[in-house]
């Protein structure tokens, strides 16, 4: 599974599903990702903030919980545009693995 070029924000969302919120395909793809393909580079002291490294590109990608406030910290949001703009001062605040 890897990232097209063109893609530069990917947003998962809760779906209600047989009466239960669930994952959508694109919260899952985002997981898949951070599992099997992409590297972590750190993550900040919250743990609600990881940055990782796309091999195939470089590109920098942020992981992100937009809707923080629902149970489990919601569903993710990834961003490559972000990461790359706020690579410095997102550094800055990450335990380094």
């Amino acid at each position: 599974m890897n990232i097209e070029p063109d893609e530069t924000m990917l947003i998962g969302q809760w779906v209600l599903k047989d009466g239960r919120l669930v994952a959508d395909d694109v919260n899952m793809r985002i997981v898949a990702l951070t599992k099997s393909h992409l590297l972590e580079i750190g993550r900040d002291a919250s743990g609600w903030l990881t940055l990782y490294r796309d091999p195939n590109d470089g590109r920098l990608w942020e992981l992100d919980y937009p809707q923080s406030e629902l149970h489990g910290g919601g569903p993710t949001s990834f961003a490559s545009d972000i990461a790359r703009r706020s690579a410095p001062e997102i550094s800055s605040k990450l335990r380094t693995k």
